[in-house]
Formats: C-alpha cells, sequence, structure tokens
C-alpha cells in the first residue's frame, strides 16, 4: 500500500473522530435544543451529501434529482406517523373517524390500499430503504445501461423530481398536497415532540450518520471503490476490461438513494412533517451545493460541508431573507472556479502541507483531481 494512500485513509479516519467529537459532544454542549434540532436537521441532508460522494464525487454521476429519493425516504416514515396519529380517538370529529385529516377534507371515506402497509413499522423501515432503491434502479435500468451520462442524466433526474412533486401536489388527497404530511406525534406510542424526545432523536441520526459514513468508505477502499474510481476516470477502458460499467453505476446509484432515503426518514422524525417542497429541483440543487462545498471526493468533507452551508444560510437569511439564495449561488460558482475540490482539497492540498514535516521527505502528494 503507497505511503500516500496510507496518510489519506489516516486522515480519514481522524476526520471521522472530530465530526464524531463535534456532533456527538461539543455541539450538545453548547447548544440549546432549538438550535440543536436545527443542527439535526442539517445532519439529515448530510446523509445525501455522503450518496453524492459515491455517486458522484467517485463515480461521476452527478444526479441533480436526489430530493427525490430524500423525500421518498420521508413520506415512507411520514405514513407510519401519520396513520398512528389518525387513530379513531384522535379524529372522532371528523366525518369519517380513523384516517388522515386531509384525506377526510377531499371526501375519501376510507383507508386508500396504498396507505394500509404503513400500519407496519416494519414494513415501513423495510420501505424507507427498498422504495427509493427500487426507483433508483428503474431510473439507472433505463438511462445508465443506454450509456446515458453527463448532462443528460443530470438534467433527467432533476425533471423526474420536478414530476414527482408535482404529482404530490396534484394528489392532495392521498399525499396532503402542497402542505405536506403535518401533524405527526407519536412513535409506537412515544411522543417525539417534546424537548427529551428530539434530543434522542439527535443522537439516533448522528450515531446513523456516522454508520453512513463508513459504509461510504468500506465501498471506498475495497475493490468496488478503485473500479468506481477507474470508470470515472476512464469509463471505456474499464468497459473494455470486461466489467460491466453500467452495473457498476447503478449499485452506487440505488445505494446513494437509499441513504438519501435513510436521511429524510430522519428528517421526518425530528422535524415532524414531509412536504413537496423537499422534493423538488430547489433542494436537490442545494444538497448538490452541500457535497460541492465540502469536497466532493471527501466523505467527511461532504458532511462538514453540508453543516457549514446550512448554518451560514440559516444566519445569513435570518438577517437578510432575500439575499440567502443569491449568496449560496455565489458560493457554489466561487467554490467551483476557485477550489474545484471543496474545502477538503484546501485542508488537504494547501493547510495539511504546511503544517509541518511529519509528512516526511519523498512522501507522495495528494491525488489530483479527476479529469472532467
Amino acid at each position: 500500500m503507497s505511503a500516500a494512500r496510507t496518510d489519506h485513509r489516516w486522515l480519514e479516519l481522524i476526520g471521522i473522530a472530530l465530526v464524531a467529537a463535534l456532533i456527538l459532544v461539543f455541539l450538545p454542549l453548547v447548544l440549546d435544543i432549538f438550535r440543536l434540532n436545527l443542527v439535526g436537521k442539517y445532519l439529515t441532508y448530510a446523509f445525501v451529501a455522503v450518496g453524492l460522494v459515491l455517486c458522484w464525487g467517485h463515480t461521476g454521476i452527478l444526479s441533480l434529482g436526489q430530493g427525490l429519493f430524500f423525500g421518498l425516504g420521508g413520506y415512507c416514515m411520514a405514513a407510519f406517523l401519520k396513520l398512528e396519529a389518525s387513530s379513531v380517538a384522535n379524529t372522532k370529529i371528523q366525518s369519517t373517524p380513523g384516517i388522515p385529516d386531509f384525506m377526510d377534507w377531499n371526501q375519501i371515506t376510507q383507508l386508500p390500499y396504498i396507505w394500509v402497509p404503513f400500519e407496519s413499522l416494519t414494513f415501513t423501515l423495510i420501505a424507507v430503504v427498498a422504495v427509493p432503491a427500487i426507483a433508483a434502479f428503474v431510473i439507472g435500468a433505463a438511462l445508465l445501461k443506454r450509456r446515458v451520462g453527463g448532462v443528460y442524466f443530470a438534467i433527467i433526474t432533476q425533471a423526474v423530481a420536478l414530476v414527482l412533486s408535482i404529482l404530490i401536489v396534484g394528489q392532495q388527497g392521498y399525499t396532503g398536497g402542497i402542505n405536506g404530511i403535518t401533524d405527526l406525534r407519536t412513535l409506537l406510542g412515544w411522543d417525539i415532540r417534546p424537548d427529551s424526545a428530539k434530543y434522542i432523536l439527535y443522537f439516533v441520526c448522528c450515531f446513523m450518520l456516522l454508520g453512513t459514513m463508513f459504509v461510504a468508505r468500506f465501498v471506498l477502499a475495497s475493490k468496488l471503490g478503485r473500479i468506481l474510481v477507474a470508470t470515472r476516470d476512464k469509463e471505456d477502458r474499464v468497459r473494455f476490461s470486461g466489467y460491466d460499467v453500467a452495473n457498476y453505476k447503478t449499485f452506487v446509484f440505488c445505494l446513494a438513494s437509499a441513504m438519501a432515503a435513510i436521511g429524510g426518514a430522519m428528517f421526518t422524525l425530528q422535524v415532524g412533517f414531509m412536504s413537496p417542497s423537499f422534493v423538488g429541483i430547489v433542494p436537490s440543487i442545494e444538497m448538490v451545493i452541500f457535497c460541492a462545498v465540502g469536497g466532493r471526493q471527501s466523505i467527511v468533507g461532504a458532511v462538514a460541508g453540508t453543516l457549514l452551508v446550512n448554518w451560514g444560510k440559516t444566519m445569513f437569511s435570518e438577517d437578510f431573507p432575500q439575499l440567502w439564495l443569491f449568496a449560496m449561488g455565489g458560493l457554489f460558482i466561487a467554490v467551483v472556479i476557485a477550489f474545484p475540490r471543496g474545502l477538503a482539497g484546501i485542508m488537504t492540498d494547501q493547510i495539511i502541507p504546511r503544517l509541518g514535516s511529519w509528512r516526511g521527505p519523498g512522501r507522495s502528494q495528494p491525488s489530483p483531481a479527476p479529469a472532467e
């Protein structure tokens, strides 16, 4: 194993340890529950950013529709929570007790068949991962098998996310429409609204995110990870070597989509609702910005970028609510032009080599940015 690769893996482990110390120890000690809950919401987006490191940073698949999978995971979890909150006792004032309020408002008199399986938590947990993964497989099989990639793949995934958001809004009686699924109260009888529950859900989200980071690191450190990087840089050469490139791309796209869906489910639990505003084009592009700012080749950088951009967005939008969108767009352009490897690239290429001589003579320099 080369010295450069050894250094890179140690830096990854140190970075993950620092992220763990930040989100598990430091932030809970210094932030009140309101701000900590905001950080918990930011961390749900980090699931998407870690998935983008796999499919965009290391495989070259730019998806502008990750909000689609984030939303599917969130809606699956919201369906279970809404059914639990819609017991006959809680909805006795409705014309049809026992169904969600938005269905009653739209003159639906019985629970739709598609909602019935979500009365089971076991089915819901499986669906949170399986439904987005199946959707990603269908998209991947339809496009990647036909060698549709680059900007065309990005535009098509963006269009699919837009179509789903329009569909959700249009099917108000089944999805809650533009308002989404709200008034989520309990998880198997456990009230998720008090501050004590928010603390627990925050730490659950943290541990799940750390687990997702280790899964991504395992994939990238394996032979599969090397094939993905080779596919990104020289796809034809990999294909001529006998590998089915489309299968590898489809797999990593499905894996990234499943990660995004887990983030969506945790978002629903922590924030208490899910709406189509988290499914369409704007949130999908924002998720790409999180990854780009942190560094699309770095797992730790993607998480750090998500936290920094969202924290800046919150602070900036509180003081300048009409300007933060322009600020985010300008930030993305600046990063792409000046720092194409993001914050992680600045750290590995500029800061660490200047900190001291611990690298020693003869050590390899960090690998160059991928060929575009």
